[in-house]
């Protein structure tokens, strides 16, 4: 799984963090920042992303097949 955040569109909510804690953490500068994809479900990294209202993260399965956002 291959997950992206987009650090323009980030604006700190952190629901990313509240779904995922693994997955993603907020740096000094209050973006979402990537750690360890690996360490959740497809599910769960779906979730992520949909939680963020910026549509900031995006989700690719090993295929590179984007699951969200959907398209």
């Amino acid at each position: 799984m291959k997950v992206k955040g987009d650090r323009d569109m980030c604006t700190g909510i952190g629901n990313c963090v509240v779904v995922a804690p693994t997955v993603f953490e907020l740096d000094k500068q209050n973006k979402a920042v990537v750690l360890d994809p690996a360490t959740a479900s497809k599910e769960k990294l779906v979730e992520a992303a949909e939680s963020c209202p910026m549509e900031a993260i995006t989700v690719e399965d090993d295929n590179g097949e984007q699951l969200y956002p959907y398209r």
